[in-house]
């Protein structure tokens, strides 16, 4: 399969790695910091040195030729229209961007003209949404139990600019679901008792924590924790791969629930965690 790359910071060039050492090509890499070709080492970048793509600082459908997919890893604003170019170059795509999904509307009707396939998420790694159902289960076995309270905290290393996570947020869909006496997410800073309803989710930004979600079933006697501690982006970017593989060929619009429901239980495609 040929990929192209749309965005080439840390995850572009660990999917760049992934992707060639599952059998893939990548043929074109797109960056607005890309200056030259030749400011990727190829004696120091193992992904260089595999293949030898074409790198270029602007999306342009020329440069989507022979392509099958596309992966995404790049800025929100960025997203709608690349994702235009994507269609009309009748190529797949993967996005792994966060924080434009308020245009989804947009997105969709993109896709649907130009009949082709887009899966799109806040996190592909295959282990977290391990996590996502583990936590969903625990949460449905308190919600008849007044005792217990829940929580959402996480923890990501100092670049990172939203807070809370992507992922974080979905935990706490997937548990406001589980929890009927929970009915919306807080995720401001606190100065006063939180209300019985509220799941208020937490963040702590510092260090080099590439990303650990917990969450807490509370009571007076025990707490119960769920959590998800990320080693690297490795289970990141080897989902955005997978994701690339399970897209091609598909028309319409996917989220990653889709992808992971299908990977995980094959009998429930397209259904929700």
């Amino acid at each position: 399969m040929n990929i192209a790359l749309v965005g080439y910071g840390q995850m572009g060039r660990m999917v760049h790695d992934i992707a060639l050492g599952r059998g893939h090509s990548v043929v074109t890499v797109v960056d607005p910091t890309i200056v030259d070709p030749t400011t990727v080492d190829p004696a120091t970048d193992a992904a260089a040195a595999a293949g030898g793509p074409v790198y270029a600082r602007a999306l342009a459908p020329e440069l989507l030729t022979g392509v099958d997919v596309a992966i995404e890893f790049s800025l929100a604003a960025a997203v709608v229209d690349n994702v235009r170019v994507y269609a009309a170059a009748g190529v797949a795509a993967v996005i792994g961007t966060t924080g434009w999904t308020d245009r989804v509307d947009a997105v969709a009707s993109t896709v649907a003209d130009a009949g082709v396939g887009l899966v799109y998420g806040s996190n592909f790694s295959i282990g977290a949404h391990v996590f996502f159902r583990v936590a969903a289960s625990a949460a449905r076995l308190v919600a008849d139990l007044d005792e217990y309270d829940a929580t959402i905290h996480e923890i990501h290393h100092r670049r990172k600019k939203d807070s809370p996570s992507g992922t974080a947020l979905t935990l706490a869909e997937h548990v406001l679901r589980a929890l009927p006496a929970k009915t919306t997410i807080e995720t401001g800073r606190l100065d006063r008792a939180p209300h019985a309803h509220e799941l208020h989710v937490s963040s702590t930004r510092g260090g080099a924590n590439p990303g650990c979600h917990t969450l807490y079933l509370d009571s007076e006697a025990d707490t119960i924790e769920v959590r998800h501690q990320a080693r690297s982006r490795i289970g990141f970017a080897s989902g955005a791969v997978r994701a690339a593989e399970w897209i091609a060929g598909r028309t319409g619009l996917y989220t990653v629930d889709d992808f992971v429901n299908d990977t995980l239980d094959p009998e429930h495609r397209g259904t929700q965690c």
